[in-house]
């Protein structure tokens, strides 16, 4: 019976639920999931395990309604399972909630650190586990607008994770109507709703990268019918989370920039969208070089790829981030240039900032994943379940107080992804043989 039953596709969609549904409701039973970094990247790994056979299982069997209606009620069961948790693998849920509260009290979160006496009247339970304490705000505006409203409304953490969590559910929604109009199958959407790095990422730590990835997502499957809009969604996408703003130059030439009106609108909109989201914290205009400038210098190394290799050939972090910049413009710039499906220039460029960036947070790795509906590479999707080796990282933590990422798992995490990535490019090369 069971064999019989795998072989449709609402079978195998109903086996990977309740498979993945079983690991989700394991991992929410942790509760303080640093207390239990093993369990968690081993239930993580399995969860892993168990979406790549449900793919596949999903690809491979006759498209069925039922099945599409399971990949949804899944999406929507697994992030439910996980959104009451507190967020401890990353606290910086914490620093959203802080800035939002700091602003309400009539501060420049731009020009002031959490560290500050000045602020100490707002110190509470959760102050003491946020990131970066000695650093004002590096996040964009319109995350920073976002924080103080979400403050206004509530200060809890399941308050602070809602809205990441709803832009989550919308990216889902998107993903499902754009993949259903334009002949997509059930697997494809799957390959984001049932993600387990997307899942723990955004509704176990409520992270930003969701809304930021909802406007990228909204821009992107607008660009052709509405050029100008799409370059003010992938603009706002950029004020939530800088990594779009790589694409802005695309956008706004598919919008017809330089030889069309409509074009120059476009781009003067998007200036305009920046200004406006950038003057209530105007004031920190002369300070926020010397903020980037320290961060740079001292959060990087975290978790890198090809980063890491370039920092131990040159031995030297500027020259290393430098040459990974330069790999990131040159690139957004030529897909800009040649006008590259857009679809396609994203995931090239998003692929590049992941592999070259001096961080290499496994939630920035939830960027790629919407990307991979489209283009379901091997490599990349490994590459989503390995992260949660990165994790490992919170052992010596909670006991030494450093973030020390070890190179074993680094290479136990990059390797495999290389060597299978390597050999997708090869099988495309390779001619086929029709007998």
């Amino acid at each position: 019976m069971l064999k019989t039953m795998l072989k449709s596709q609402a079978g195998v969609a109903v086996a990977g639920l309740v498979a993945l549904e079983a690991l989700f409701a394991a991992m929410a039973r942790l509760g303080d999931l640093k207390l239990h970094v093993v369990e968690v990247i081993a239930l993580a790994l399995a969860a892993g395990a168990v979406y790549c056979v449900a793919l596949y299982g999903l690809e491979h069997t006759a498209e069925s309604r039922a099945a599409l209606w399971l990949v949804l009620a899944g999406a929507l069961l697994f992030r439910l399972t996980l959104a009451p948790l507190p967020p401890t693998l990353s606290t910086d849920l914490y620093r959203y909630r802080w800035d939002g509260r700091v602003q309400n009290a009539g501060w420049n979160p731009y020009v002031i650190a959490p560290l500050d006496p000045r602020l100490t009247a707002l110190r509470d339970a959760n102050w003491a586990g946020m990131p970066g304490m000695e650093l004002p705000a590096i996040y964009p505006p319109l995350a920073e607008l976002i924080f103080r409203w979400t403050a206004r409304i509530s200060t809890s953490p399941a308050g602070f994770k809602a809205p990441f969590l709803l832009a989550d559910l919308l990216i889902v929604a998107m993903l499902a109507g754009w993949l259903r109009s334009s002949g997509g199958r059930n697997y494809q959407l799957a390959v984001y709703a049932w993600s387990p790095l997307v899942i723990v990422e955004f509704a176990g730590s409520g992270h930003s990268d969701a809304l930021a990835i909802a406007f990228l997502v909204a821009a992107l499957m607008i660009i052709r019918r509405r050029p100008a809009v799409s370059t003010l969604a992938m603009t706002a996408g950029a004020l939530t989370k800088l990594f779009p703003v790589t694409l802005l130059p695309l956008a706004v030439r598919l919008a017809g920039w330089p030889r069309r009106l409509r074009g120059w609108l476009a781009a003067a909109a998007a200036v305009a969208l920046a200004a406006a989201c950038a003057w209530p914290y105007r004031s920190a205009a002369g300070q926020l070089p010397q903020t980037f400038s320290y961060y740079r210098r001292v959060w990087q190394n975290y978790n890198p790829s090809l980063y890491g290799v370039l920092l131990w050939l040159t031995g030297r972090p500027a020259i290393a981030a430098g040459i990974g910049e330069a790999v990131v413009v040159i690139l957004a710039l030529w897909v800009a240039a040649r006008k590259i499906e857009p679809v396609r220039a994203t995931f090239l460029v998003v692929g590049a900032i992941l592999m070259f960036a001096p961080n290499g947070y496994s939630w920035y790795f939830t960027w790629i994943v919407p990307l991979l509906c489209f283009f379901p590479s091997p490599a990349w999707l490994l590459l989503t379940v390995l992260q949660f080796l990165s994790y490992n990282v919170l052992i010596a933590y909670q006991v030494t107080g450093v973030f020390r990422f070890n190179p074993f798992f680094q290479w136990l995490t990059y390797a495999p992804f290389c060597a299978l990535l390597l050999a997708e490019m090869i099988a495309k090369r390779r001619p086929h043989v029709v007998s």
